[in-house]
């Protein structure tokens, strides 16, 4: 180190030292939350594909469940690839949910041509906060098998193996609930890729906080549970007033270090459809977000940790770049790129084991800092207010 550097930091003033001191705080949870959680994904991946047997002697049987509300164009894409599975023991149930247009119609055409789909309905004019939570409890009764693997109506499974995929983790018996990828199809359009990236973000992030021990959510999309399990565990019964919340709180509520497995490989994906407009976009966003509060407190401490860390980061990178002389500017700058790269690294390594295509890098950096904002600005127009969507 010259002697003129040497000099020059020895003068740095107070104010210097405390920005680079609290940007190197917080840059270095920022780092550990990254590898240790976002890349937890890819990471188990690697192994699992080392490590993972050439067959699957133990198939216990499964119920596959879909609850649909007016989806019977989806129903008419989608559900033939549940019901040409390569799996021995299983059975699909949808769930018609009020639906006014052609969904019995669909239902009926199908059943008629596969013995292995069955149908119910929600009785009409139930009076429920979430009839989607009712539904998901009339096919559990009515399931034939010990585990009951939910998807949606307009999910595509990725392949004729993801029921023998999901239900792999099954052989342990301590195996209660297994959590799954599930991706939205890629389109043209800044909502279609703004949706992507949240769920490739999130989905590394329940994924990967489960794989470091620490379940705390699942999506509808694409999750297995033991029907023992959903009855000892009272169901829906404990949320039942809330209108969302069937996938993550009730995983929440009941997944364990022990008892919950993840899948990651590409069979066992399954994609849907993205909104196309901002406008859906955002509605669905508050609806997933407005479960929240129904989080245990120890996960919703957790999860909002990293944002405001993040948030904090930024700030004090801008006022390092305004208030800082040249060597907090210049630390400013190389732990900024420094997150970005790693952030970019993480994130497409994620993206690439899921099945998703790449993301621009600057358009990374972009939205790490842009969504927290967004999310805070969701939830505190959403909060105690009403949402009409199934």
């Amino acid at each position: 180190m010259s002697d003129e550097l040497l000099t020059y930091i020895l003068t740095l003033n107070a104010w210097d030292y405390v920005l680079i001191a609290v940007a190197v705080v917080l840059w270095g949870y920022l780092m550990y939350f990254a590898i240790r959680y976002l890349d937890a994904v890819a990471r188990h991946a690697k192994k699992s594909n080392d490590e993972r047997p050439t067959t699957n002697d133990q198939q216990p049987g499964v119920t596959v469940v879909v609850c649909a509300r007016n989806e019977s164009a989806h129903l008419e894409a989608y559900l033939q690839s549940l019901l040409s599975q390569d799996y021995e023991e299983y059975e699909v149930i949808v769930v018609n949910d009020g639906s006014q247009d052609d969904t019995r119609d669909v239902l009926d055409r199908y059943a008629r041509q596969y013995d292995r789909l069955h149908t119910t309905f929600v009785p009409t004019g139930a009076r429920m906060t979430s009839t989607k939570k009712l539904a998901l409890t009339l096919a559990a009764k009515s399931a034939k098998y010990d585990y009951l693997l939910l998807t949606d109506a307009d999910c595509r499974p990725e392949s004729k193996e993801w029921i023998r995929e999901m239900m792999r983790p099954f052989a342990n018996p301590e195996t209660e609930v297994v959590l799954g990828y599930g991706g939205y199809f890629y389109e043209p359009g800044v909502v279609n890729r703004l949706t992507r990236y949240d769920t490739v973000y999130s989905g590394l992030l329940y994924l990967g906080a489960a794989l470091a021990g620490h379940p705390y959510m699942g999506v509808g999309r694409n999750l297995a549970y033991s029907k023992k399990l959903f009855f000892q565990s009272g169901g829906f019964s404990d949320m039942m007033h809330r209108r969302a919340g069937d996938d993550d709180l009730f995983v929440n509520k009941v997944a364990t270090r022990k008892n919950t497995a993840v899948v990651i490989s590409l069979d066992s994906i399954t994609w849907s459809e993205s909104k196309h407009t901002w406008h859906d976009w955002l509605i669905q966003r508050r609806r997933h977000l407005s479960v929240s509060p129904g989080y245990k407190w120890q996960t919703k401490v957790w999860l909002a940790t990293e944002p405001a860390i993040r948030g904090l980061f930024y700030v004090t990178l801008i006022l390092m770049g305004v208030f800082g002389g040249p060597i907090s500017w210049a630390v400013g700058l190389l732990l900024g790129l420094i997150r970005g790269a790693t952030l970019a690294a993480v994130i497409n390594r994620g993206a690439h084991v899921l099945g998703e295509r790449m993301f621009n890098p600057w358009r990374l950096w972009w939205y790490d800092i842009s969504m927290p904002i967004l999310t805070l600005y969701l939830m505190n127009t959403n909060l105690g207010k009403k949402n009409q969507n199934w």
